[in-house]
């Protein structure tokens, strides 16, 4: 790897110096393997209650009954939701977007769910 950018600010000038890369801009110094993009996928993924990676269209199983938001109705505890999407952008931790039978278009906090 002949080039790398810093994994603080972002610089495309980081140089390597012996074992260490080191930025000019930030001054932030680190090893290669402390910056490899796996590391930085893991930090976005998303996870479920028993720390397992979501993915778009797993099926994942609730694991706490939730009551529906401008609605009486109540999601069962161990109902399955087929064919997840992620959310980048979540909104109070819902990071799931799915439809369950019955309810309908709804988000869910990953926390409350467990893949399948």
């Amino acid at each position: 790897m002949d080039s790398m950018k810093c994994p603080k600010c972002g610089s495309e000038y980081a140089y390597q110096d012996g074992a260490l890369w080191t930025c000019p801009e930030c001054a932030h110094e680190w090893s290669e393997t402390e910056a490899t993009p796996e590391g930085a996928a893991q930090d976005d993924a998303v996870i479920d209650a028993n720390g397992n990676p979501l993915a778009n269209g797993d099926t994942v199983t609730l694991i706490k009954d939730l009551k529906v938001k401008g609605s009486s109705s109540t999601v069962k505890s161990g109902a399955k939701v087929k064919n997840i999407r992620l959310v980048a952008d979540a909104v109070d931790g819902h990071n799931i977007s799915c439809k369950i039978d019955g309810v309908g278009a709804i988000y869910l906090k990953s926390e409350f769910v467990r893949k399948a």
